[in-house]
């Protein structure tokens, strides 16, 4: 029963802490999209923040917000639940009595294998927030006016075109960026907290103001050691596109240049400090309240 009890007191961390994470950054999630699917109509991330505020007000900058919310409970959610299960498959494998004793590779790489089942969730949801995100940019390529469609609708109409299947396009892409990111994440997470944990005190006893700190510097080397995979990924799910990562990823260089493989790297980090301390406050906050309940 315990080992239930964990899982869900998980599952219900990550969803609280998916939820903050998406309202303390969902408008700067937006500026990356846009920067990232067509960087040509913007000069840098301070014009793409202030002309989507100025045509769209803040609905604009939130566009996408239901389904990043429900993308980031799902995943979340189930990330968290995983890497418990799996924190505790690693401690088993190295032969340590407890998952406290993990270092921060062991951790690590609890993430990586976590990441593979939060991956499944993430991608259709995601798929459609970076399609509302960039519909205005869409609409002007195709020069027409931009649509008002919601994320429900909007799913019908891929399920209507493409199917099933169309809701997981970018899934290769998606699994490329999120375990090895998730590795690093949970690595420097817990790399950061032990560092920061005091002496005489356990790595849960180190506060908020250092959660949210260690939080951001996970969400800050997630990011930076997989922005290209990202920059694909969005490609490939505004677009529609049925090409492998590895062609769309050639392309952009070839025509863009490897900096393109970028684009949009400034607001993400800008947002992912704040966000991601955001998430592990939430995650942290809430396992404690639960535990402190159902002890």
């Amino acid at each position: 029963m315990q080992h239930y009890k964990d899982a869900f007191i998980d599952l219900m961390g990550g969803s609280m802490g998916g939820a903050a994470c998406v309202y303390v950054g969902q408008p700067l999630d937006t500026v990356k999209v846009k920067m990232q699917t067509f960087p040509a109509q913007y000069q840098g991330m301070v014009d793409c923040f202030t002309r989507t505020l100025s045509r769209d007000g803040l609905r604009g900058l939130y566009a996408g917000t239901v389904p990043a919310l429900a993308a980031n409970i799902a995943e979340n959610s189930v990330l968290f639940a995983c890497y418990g299960v799996c924190q505790k498959g690693v401690a088993w494998a190295l032969g340590r009595p407890r998952v406290e004793d993990l270092s921060p590779l062991s951790n690590a790489t609890a993430g990586f294998f976590a990441a593979f089942f939060s991956s499944l969730t993430l991608c259709p949801t995601e798929l459609v927030k970076c399609r509302l995100q960039a519909m205005r940019e869409v609409a002007l390529v195709e020069k027409r006016e931009p649509e008002r469609i919601g994320p429900w609708r909007l799913t019908q109409r891929i399920l209507a075109s493409e199917g099933p299947a169309g809701l997981f396009r970018g899934l290769t892409s998606t699994f490329a960026r999120e375990m090895p990111g998730y590795f690093f994440f949970f690595g420097g997470y817990e790399a950061a907290r032990a560092l920061l944990t005091p002496p005489g005190k356990t790595k849960d006893e180190i506060g908020f103001a250092r959660t949210l700190f260690c939080g951001g510097i996970a969400g800050v080397v997630l990011w930076v050691a997989i922005f290209p995979a990202d920059v694909v990924k969005s490609r490939i799910q505004v677009a529609g596109s049925k090409a492998s990562m590895t062609s769309v990823m050639m392309g952009v260089v070839r025509q863009e240049g490897v900096l393109a493989l970028y684009n949009g790297l400034g607001p993400t980090v800008l947002r992912t400090f704040p966000a991601t301390g955001a998430l592990f406050v939430a995650y942290e906050g809430t396992k404690k309240g639960l535990h402190a309940l159902m002890d």
